[in-house]
């Protein structure tokens, strides 16, 4: 009974930043749950083509480009007819000190990070609000709650925070109408955004120790907590962030 409550039987998904790294490994565990899911990114890559191979499919996308929220809602549809989840996943990163960072930087943060995700969560609302039923797995990260150490990321940080605040105010919002929203902030991730950081031996150590975990995580153990969020097995929470850090934020 209980793990049935894991399942995805029937559910579409759409993931953004699904080509890669927590995106592709969410999309592999949803699609193990019994999801179908449509997968987005600027590009395919060959481990996102075997996932298509097995029945998903694939939509390529700038998601900064603002038509490109509602097209990639719009090509799900009509792929598979209805969405159950999004799992809001495409992000940069970048940093250098805060009196240094130009405006061309900034927005590229703020565009990718912030605006484009609200878009796609404001596409993808409006038909889970036709069926009465939906769920929305903003990826925020642990920077939205900390100054990280060593590098400087004031950007990137804000953008995130600004992400858990969404969530927040989502799920105020959309509660009552069926549609749960939570976020998951990941830790350091051994994924190609981090991985210079963590080949790196003094920033990589820096990193390490700060984790009381000893260790970094994996884009597995992210997509255990976004296939929680998303299932029914999460059905009383809404408007949650969920860390997922090996312990970083506790000190």
């Amino acid at each position: 009974m209980y793990l049935d409550r894991f399942r995805l039987d029937g559910k579409i998904a759409l993931i953004t930043g699904g080509n890669r790294g927590i995106g592709l490994a969410t999309a592999r565990a949803m699609a193990e749950a019994g999801a179908r899911c449509m997968l987005s990114a600027r590009s395919e890559t060959d481990d996102s083509r075997a996932l298509v191979a097995e029945g998903h499919a694939f939509t390529a996308g700038d998601i900064t480009d603002p038509a490109t929220p509602d097209a990639l809602v719009a090509a799900t549809l009509e792929e598979f007819g209805r969405l159950d989840i999004l799992v809001n996943n495409a992000g940069v990163a970048d940093g250098g000190a805060f009196h240094d960072f130009d405006d061309d930087r900034l927005a590229r943060i703020m565009d990718t990070n912030l605006i484009a995700p609200f878009r796609v969560a404001r596409a993808a609302v409006r038909p889970m609000l036709a069926q009465g039923a939906g769920s929305i797995v903003n990826i925020g990260s642990i920077s939205g709650f900390v100054a990280n150490k060593p590098q400087l990321q004031v950007a990137y940080n804000s953008s995130k925070a600004a992400i858990h605040q969404m969530t927040t105010v989502m799920a105020f919002e959309y509660a009552g109408r069926g549609i749960r929203v939570n976020a998951l902030a990941p830790g350091y991730i051994r994924t190609r955004m981090a991985e210079g950081g963590m080949d790196h031996p003094e920033m990589s150590k820096v990193w390490a120790d700060n984790t009381p975990m000893g260790r970094f995580g994996t884009p597995e153990e992210m997509a255990s907590c976004a296939l929680f969020l998303a299932s029914d097995a999460a059905s009383y929470v809404t408007g949650a962030t969920l860390v997922a850090d090996g312990g970083y934020i506790t000190h």
